[in-house]
């Protein structure tokens, strides 16, 4: 079973800049087939947009899009681990905070995502919520 966070999160990260449209966030969530990107600017993380944040924080409230920026609709500060975390630090950090992902940051710098799947996979692999994040990670059928 994996101890550290190394082990188990997705070594990409998918950025875009603070004054990016929620356009171009959404196309690039799109075309990478996931459902957060990280927003960061001189090589700091400044905060994490998800696709829900887009919905709930933007369109929900008939913002438009196509000129409301990244960064007004992020949520800011995230709480992020290291590389060298264990696994149950990610997972209580995710209790506490009540989120799904977390960035994965070394000497300041972002070097991958971890979320709750990906976590189920490794945990507990015959679980219900490690099934579906196999089955998310596959194409969709209506795409």
């Amino acid at each position: 079973m994996a101890e550290y966070v190394r082990e188990v999160m997705t070594p990409a990260v998918v950025a875009v800049r603070p004054d990016a449209s929620l356009v171009e966030a959404a196309q690039l969530m799109r075309a990478q087939d996931i459902g957060d990107v990280i927003v960061t600017g001189g090589g700091q993380i400044i905060g994490v947009l998800t696709d829900r944040d887009i919905t709930l924080r933007a369109v929900a409230d008939g913002a438009d899009p196509l000129t409301v920026s990244v960064h007004s609709v992020c949520t800011p500060d995230p709480v992020v681990v290291a590389p060298d975390d264990t696994v149950s630090e990610a997972v209580q950090l995710m209790r506490t905070h009540a989120v799904r992902r977390l960035p994965v940051v070394e000497d300041g710098t972002p070097v991958g995502m971890v979320s709750i799947g990906d976590l189920a996979l490794h945990q507990d692999p015959s679980s219900a919520l490690a099934e579906i994040s196999r089955a998310e990670a596959g194409h969709h059928p209506n795409h």
